[in-house]
């Protein structure tokens, strides 16, 4: 999973807001999907800044997933 949400969260920590407020506009599968660091559609991305009045880079982080080396023979 390459994308991370930790700055979501800490945006809703900092603004005094839970999680579960989230769900007046998503959905409780999509909040676990979040919160399990799964990927959500655009228009999810679309509805929570619109929502918070933030940018994409704001609530969410790209992290490459850390490959095992490999030698090939």
């Amino acid at each position: 999973m390459a994308l991370k949400y930790y700055k979501l969260f800490d945006m809703l920590q900092r603004r005094g807001m839970k999680k579960t407020d989230l769900l007046k506009f998503i959905s409780s599968p999509t909040l676990a999907r979040i919160g399990r660091g799964e990927s959500v559609n655009s228009e999810i991305i679309n509805r929570i800044c619109a929502a918070l009045d933030c940018q994409p880079g704001d609530i969410m982080e790209y992290v490459p997933d850390v490959e095992d080396e490999r030698i090939d023979n």
